[in-house]
C-alpha cells in the first residue's frame, strides 16, 4: 500500500498558506484541521503515535507530525487497528514496524476490503428496507 501520496495537495495547501508562519501546529490547529478532539490528539500520543515537541504544557507538532496524524486518520476510518496503523506510519516512513506490531501485508488490506464491501451490501439492504417502510407510511391515509 503506497501512501507516499496521501492527501499531498492537502499538505501543500497548508504549508504554501503557512510560508510565512513557523512549521509547527499546536493541538489545537491539528484538532480544527482534522475535525478531532484534543482527547483523541493525546490518546494518539500515549499510544506512541504521535510524538510532539514540548515547550511548557504547550504541544507543538512539527509537518511531519501532522502528516503522521493524517495516515493515523485515514487507517483509522479504513478499519485498522491501532498496531496495523502503526505498520502504516512504518511503511510510509520507511521504518521497521514496531515490536509486537502486526506486518501490514496485502492480505490485511484485502480482507479489510472484503469486510467494509460486506458491511457497504448490509447498509444497502437495510436502507432498502427503510425506504420501503417509508414508503408504506406514505401510503397509508393519515388518521
Amino acid at each position: 500500500m503506497d501512501f507516499t501520496s496521501f492527501e499531498a495537495e492537502r499538505t501543500a495547501d497548508a504549508h504554501s498558506s503557512r510560508s510565512g508562519e513557523s512549521a509547527f501546529f499546536t493541538i489545537g490547529d491539528l484538532a480544527r484541521e482534522f475535525g478531532v478532539t484534543l482527547r483523541a490528539l493525546r490518546f494518539y500520543e500515549d499510544k506512541g503515535l504521535l510524538a510532539p515537541r514540548r515547550e511548557g504544557l504547550t504541544r507543538l507538532y512539527s509537518a511531519a507530525e501532522r502528516d503522521r496524524l493524517a495516515i493515523i486518520l485515514k487507517g483509522k476510518k479504513l478499519g485498522f487497528t491501532l498496531a496495523e496503523i502503526k505498520a502504516m506510519v512504518a511503511l510510509r516512513e520507511g521504518s521497521a514496524v514496531p515490536a509486537g506490531g502486526l506486518a501490514l501485508t496485502r492480505e490485511k488490506c484485502a480482507e479489510q476490503l472484503a469486510l467494509l464491501e460486506q458491511q457497504k451490501v448490509e447498509i444497502e439492504e437495510a436502507i432498502g428496507e427503510l425506504r420501503q417502510m417509508v414508503a408504506a407510511f406514505a401510503a397509508r391515509p393519515a388518521a
